[in-house]
């Protein structure tokens, strides 16, 4: 178990987390219910999607399954992925980051393939995520000038998301703003026949 301590923990507190707090607000308020925690910039705001994270949607009933069904895969993959990282000891911040990423997929998938049949809305595999943060941060509108979206008004930031939402794109932004440093054997630095410094 050396190396799966601290992975698996994180990967236990973000489960328990995320499902804690979406069984709270599936149970305790109505569809679009919200209030307010910090002025109006940062609301609890009940909402659902039938897709992927942050609301987007992958239409149809067929195209749900299959969302579901390659959520699961996904995780199986990234759940391999860490395990190889572990064996072969990666870097501990890549590991962490990686099983931030797991615990974030694995809470969606819970969602996707249970609350169905949980709350009798749908049957397995068709289950809606439930998401509750939001953060209208800014609103306004598109200059007439703006191409596609000139006149029309946004919010920033518009998406609704939940726990799993964040710790996955945490987990994906910290390994990308550090990939130097966890990769660092397919970074490491070489000298040219100049004298040069390369990368490989």
């Amino acid at each position: 178990m050396k190396g799966y301590t601290k992975p698996l923990i994180i990967i236990f507190l973000v489960l328990i987390a995320d499902q804690v707090l979406k069984t709270w607000i599936k149970t305790n308020m109505f569809m679009g219910q919200e209030f307010k925690i910090i002025g109006n910039w940062f609301i609890i705001h009940f909402t659902e999607n039938n897709g992927m994270a942050f609301g987007l949607e992958f239409g149809g009933e067929f195209g749900k399954l299959a969302l579901s069904l390659f959520r699961i895969a996904a995780v199986a993959g990234i759940g391999y992925g860490l395990h190889y990282l572990i064996q072969k000891k990666y870097h501990r911040g890549l590991i962490l980051n990686v099983a931030l990423i797991f615990a974030g997929a694995l809470g969606n998938i819970i969602d996707s393939v249970l609350y169905g049949k949980i709350y009798g809305y749908a049957g397995w595999f068709h289950g809606r995520v439930v998401d509750m943060f939001y953060f209208p941060i800014w609103e306004g509108h598109f200059p007439t000038w703006f191409p596609i979206w000139g006149g029309e008004d946004f919010i920033f930031f518009r998406p609704v998301f939940n726990i799993a939402d964040a710790a996955i794109s945490v987990g994906v932004i910290i390994i990308l703003v550090f990939q130097k440093t966890y990769f660092k054997e397919e970074f490491k630095e070489e000298i040219g026949p100049n004298n040069e410094i390369v990368e490989e």
